[in-house]
């Protein structure tokens, strides 16, 4: 059931009313209207898995409770239960990658094929809430919180279907406690959370759903592509699946909201970011803060000699390639962000000299130029990062790579028989790879794709300092009113024309995580 369905709209809308007309006055009866609609929201995408993820909730929830009550033994109870969580994760997400490695190493030896490979579907959302559940495990063995004894509250702390299948990834210490009191609608809450959604279903729907098309048709065909349509979709696939991750988790939050509960912010603008380091402080929030606290300072942090904190960010990068996806381009992916975090490191008192001798920076900041600089830096990497991230493979990665390399060779074609053999128009449709026969693949389809980038830069940069909705309110009503319109119009609109045309949605890109 993907948030941008009508069956959760009226799923949604179902639960609001029960939640309405349903006396609630304690504690428990919102529990079990909440833990029921989670466990059917999950079982909507297969019923099988709903055990497994039963299973998990019981083990960890179990985990807890023999940590607080056998302190001598609680590290071997706290391994028991994340060597348990990270084999069930292991074998469904990862087993047939590491036997495919095995095996291309028994095909290369002449030994044979050595480990079988397995068919199996892989249960949606299943890194997320195992990150959830080995955190919570984590946080009771270091005693920063206390073991829930409530089975039932744990369960809905693990199955709360705002955040279930796609974050963001809470920690036990600020939603735990927020299923221990009763919430009531509230009007104030609703209104804003209706305003996050709505924002977030409109960067879905309206701006990453459109950037898909033209990326998809792009990167489906990159043998056939030229460099300047595979930068161009590459650019594209950055706000697509920032609209599409941040949509989700802008959705998430807002429904949550609703129903009386805070989840943690996930994105700050992270296009703004002036370094790498700052992007992964602004870009899926709950996750960084996530491989830092369990990962990263366990592994000794910045508080080794340099090496070793050197190996530390990598080790870390390396895991949350891994995390994203069991494919070599996604390992490369997190290789890369971990060798763009060293070298910045390595190479800032070089650079900080060199821009105080040109007279660009001083000991307490740099001029404010050099930072919109930095910003065009950082994004270009990001974006040499998303072609591991978004290529079919590593093999697909590096064409792509090679093709964007030689666009000064097609951009000298242009300029020497280009425009005269072909014309302007055709010229410029024949190197984005696009023609005239659909609109979503024509040249208006890219004008409009790159109209939507512009609408998010200029609300990114109206709301940098505040949140959409807050900012959005203090307008007049007229303007008010129409900006809920054309919000409004955008996100659901699409759905009800897929539904009249029987289109199959579409999935949220961190689904297959």
């Amino acid at each position: 059931m993907l948030f941008n369905s009508w069956q959760f709209l009226l799923f949604f809308a179902v639960v609001c009313i029960v939640w309405l007309f349903m006396t609630i006055n304690t504690v428990t009866a919102m529990q079990l209207l909440l833990l029921a609609a989670s466990l059917y929201f999950y079982a909507c995408w297969n019923p099988f898995y709903l055990m497994l993820i039963l299973f998990s909730v019981f083990i960890t929830w179990q985990s807890g409770l023999l940590i607080e009550k056998y302190p001598s033994k609680k590290k071997l109870v706290l391994i028991s239960s994340l060597v348990t969580n990270l084999a069930i994760l292991f074998f469904f997400k990862y087993f047939n990658f590491f036997s495919d490695l095995v095996n291309r190493v028994g095909h290369i030896t002449r030994i044979g094929r050595i480990l079988p490979g397995f068919s199996v579907l892989l249960p949606v959302g299943i890194s997320f809430y195992t990150f959830q559940t080995l955190g919570y495990s984590i946080d009771v063995y270091k005693g920063t919180v206390k073991a829930e004894r409530s089975l039932l509250t744990y369960a809905l702390f693990v199955t709360f279907f705002p955040q279930l299948v796609a974050g963001p990834i809470e920690r036990s210490a600020n939603l735990l406690p927020q299923f221990r009191t009763v919430h009531k609608f509230e009007y104030n809450r609703t209104v804003e959370g209706l305003l996050l959604a709505t924002w977030g279903m409109f960067k879905k729907v309206f701006i990453a759903d459109r950037l898909a098309v033209y990326v998809n048709l792009i990167y489906g065909n990159i043998t056939g592509s030229s460099g300047i349509a595979l930068l161009t979709a590459t650019v594209f696939f950055a706000f697509q699946i920032l609209c599409d991750f941040s949509g989700y988790s802008d959705i998430a939050i807002g429904i949550a909201k609703i129903l009386g509960f805070d989840l943690m912010r996930n994105f700050r603008h992270p296009y703004f970011s002036k370094s790498i380091a700052e992007f992964w402080r602004r870009w899926h929030i709950s996750l960084s803060t996530w491989f830092k606290d369990y990962v990263y300072i366990p592994l000794g942090g910045n508080r080794v000699t340099i090496p070793r904190w050197y190996f530390n960010l990598f080790i870390t990068f390396l895991i949350s390639g891994l995390w994203h996806g069991a494919a070599l381009h996604f390992v490369a992916w997190g290789a890369l962000h971990g060798f763009y975090q060293i070298a910045g490191h390595f190479t800032k008192p070089i650079r900080m000299k060199l821009l105080k001798k040109c007279g660009i920076a001083t000991d307490d900041d740099v001029k404010q130029w050099w930072k919109y600089v930095q910003t065009i830096i950082t994004f270009t990497l990001v974006c040499i990062g998303w072609i591991f991230f978004r290529a079919p493979g590593l093999r697909g990665a590096m064409q792509v790579g090679k093709r964007i390399f030689f666009i000064p060779k097609e951009i000298w074609w242009v300029l020497k028989t280009g425009f005269a053999e072909m014309g302007i128009l055709d010229c410029i449709r024949h190197l984005l790879c696009i023609n005239w026969t659909c609109f979503t693949d024509s040249l208006y389809g890219v004008a409009l794709c790159i109209a939507c980038i512009l609408l998010l830069f200029t609300e990114a940069l109206i709301t940098r300092n505040h949140r959409g909705y807050v900012l959005v309110r203090t307008f007049p009503v007229l303007v008010r009113w129409a900006c809920y319109y054309v919000l409004f119009y955008g996100a659901f609109a699409p759905i009800v024309w897929n539904l009249y045309k029987n289109i199959p949605v579409s999935e949220f890109v961190y689904f297959q995580f």
